[in-house]
């Protein structure tokens, strides 16, 4: 009996890697193959995340309101999410590409200030400091860069989501595969 049902797990998990994997290979080639309608459902998908997002934390926050004195913080954030999943469905895709951006600039600005300031607090314990504080004045300047080309900030950042999705679903069929090699060791051995 457990043995059959280790047997289905297996066959499940193996059949879902497998799925995974080629979905993920085949979003990451359909952003390399049409760039602007993937760059406008990247759009899309903030502006429906975020109205999805702030109806969960507007139920949620109603949930807490007995147990948690400050639930009035996420019925806040909530409403603000809905706000700009509307807004950004109305002024599609501008609202939502422009948030892409300035939330990409201010990662990798804020990430490079960090790296800067550790990077000090490293050279005052006297310890290598050189690369942290190399990665925070890059971080910086691609900050400042992101900012003033959007363009190319977009497209870079489709690029790593392409990227990652091909990579992530090759390594996901690489698993499915392993998982079957596997699979067939074991039932050859029984």
């Amino acid at each position: 009996m457990i043995a059959n049902d280790l047997k289905a797990v297996y066959s499940q998990t193996k059949w879902a890697l497998l799925i995974r994997g080629l979905f993920s290979v085949m979003i990451g080639i359909l952003i390399f193959a049409r760039p602007l309608e993937s760059v406008a459902a990247l759009a899309l998908v903030i502006a429906l995340w975020s109205l999805f997002d702030g109806f969960v934390n507007i139920v949620r926050a109603f949930h807490l309101r007995s147990i948690a004195p400050h639930w009035w913080v996420m019925l806040l954030g909530g409403i603000v999410s809905v706000v700009f999943g509307v807004a950004a469905l109305y002024y599609y895709p501008v609202l939502s590409l422009t948030f892409a951006v300035i939330w990409t600039a201010y990662w990798l600005a804020f990430s490079g200030v960090v790296a800067v300031y550790v990077a000090m607090q490293e050279r005052r314990a006297g310890v290598s400091w050189g690369w942290t504080m190399a990665f925070g004045v890059v971080a910086i300047v691609g900050g400042v860069l992101a900012f003033m080309y959007p363009g190319v900030t977009l497209a870079s950042l489709m690029g790593v989501i392409a990227a990652f999705a091909f990579v992530g679903g090759v390594l996901l069929l690489m698993g499915a595969g392993k998982m079957h090699s596997f699979q067939s060791t074991v039932n050859h051995a029984i």
